[in-house]
């Protein structure tokens, strides 16, 4: 099956529509070709392994990475990728965010599916212990502690992962093998039935060798933490065309119908419900790919970045939801009882949109603009 590739809309040049195509080069043709190998393996029976065949021997250096030119890209197979299938997206999501982040720190990165394991919930710690340092100024560390909601540690060869500094208690990212015996990978407990696929638990280290990325702190205060937590919206976004798409379908079965002289076709509810849609997706498109090409302008510096991750994350949560909700109230039951994709979908956006925390965001959003003297961010209207 082809894949029908999501394209963000663009506010920054508008091409004459009488002139030709642009050629494609043969660096989006091998994103074309990754793209249609990523979809194929997220129908496999067992799409996870499936995924991490494909990204282990793919080349680092010819994927995507947030800010460095092709952010656009990424974020678009991210969502073309959701759309057909959340728990793919949710596996290439942290791959792709790890490579940029090593990249950004200039560390080599490793072969095999990566992860990124940043979460400090649960009320427990992962310590890290400066053992030695090198003539070459770098230094050896030890992670020990129990690190929380860590998606697909058994299937990740390495990750990103932040741990506080046992000397000052600063945060810091560091890479680590989990394939190191000092790493035991807990039995996730995952009742929900959204993302199922992507199984997350605790892993707990045990004097776990770790080769720092970056400095105490930089992990949070450089510029792509934010653009991080955009390319997960994009993941959502996928998830929302894929809904739309599932209301589209139903719309024109009753056209056919209604052509064939078996009903009436569709009325103005489902009308209106497809055009709520669309204009929700198209506004959400628009921002996406406004934030994509500001990150590769170098418009979003770190407090820029964090405000405008928060407006276009709080912007597409909202739009998925409404989606969800329009396509919900105009289908009815049916493809929720009666399309196994159409309802794991669901099930998926409505765990993974739990990242976004909502009126908290906000509010650290309206916070900031209204001290943009200290951050250089400004309310734009």
């Amino acid at each position: 099956m082809p894949v029908h590739r999501v394209r963000f809309a663009s506010v920054r040049s508008q091409r004459d529509p009488s002139a030709p195509a642009p050629s494609v080069d043969a660096r989006e043709a091998a994103e074309e070709r990754l793209l249609e190998a990523l979809a194929e393996a997220a129908g496999a029976d067992e799409p996870v392994t499936a995924l991490a065949a494909i990204l282990e021997d793919a080349d680092p250096a010819e994927l995507p990475l947030t800010g460095a030119g092709r952010t656009r890209a990424q974020w678009e197979i991210l969502a073309t990728l959701g759309a057909r299938s959340l728990a793919a997206a949710r596996v290439l999501e942290p791959h792709l965010d790890a490579l940029s982040i090593l990249a950004q720190a200039d560390v080599p990165a490793p072969s095999g599916l990566l992860g990124v394991y940043a979460s400090e919930s649960g009320g427990v710690t992962l310590t890290a212990t400066r053992l030695t340092k090198h003539d070459d100024g770098s230094d050896t560390w030890r992670l020990d502690g129990t690190k929380p909601w860590c998606s697909l540690a058994a299937d990740c060869t390495s990750a990103v992962v932040t741990a506080r500094r046992q000397d000052d208690g600063r945060p810091q990212a560091f890479l680590v093998d989990l394939r190191h015996p000092g790493v035991d990978v807990g039995e996730p407990a995952w009742p929900a039935l959204g993302l199922r696929a992507v199984t997350t638990g605790p892993v707990a280290f045990d004097a776990v060798p770790a080769v720092e990325v970056g400095g105490p702190e930089w992990y949070l205060q450089r510029p792509g933490f934010a653009w991080g937590g955009i390319g997960v919206a994009a993941c959502w976004f996928g998830g929302a065309v894929h809904a739309a798409r599932t209301l589209r379908a139903q719309l024109h079965r009753r056209q056919a119908r209604a052509d064939e002289g078996r009903g009436t076709g569709p009325d103005q509810i489902g009308q209106a419900a497809y055009g709520r849609v669309d204009r929700l997706l198209r506004a959400a498109a628009v921002v996406l790919g406004a934030a994509a090409d500001a990150v590769d302008a170098g418009e979003l510096d770190h407090a820029c970045g964090m405000v405008e991750a928060d407006r276009v994350r709080g912007t597409v949560a909202q739009v998925c939801t409404e989606v969800l909700q329009t396509v919900g109230e105009a289908t009815g039951p049916g493809p929720l009882t009666q399309d196994a994709g159409h309802a794991q979908m669901v099930a998926d956006l409505q765990v993974y949109l739990r990242q976004h925390h909502g009126d908290r965001d906000d509010a650290r959003l309206g916070a900031a603009l209204l001290e943009d003297e200290h951050t250089g961010a400004e309310a734009w209207w």
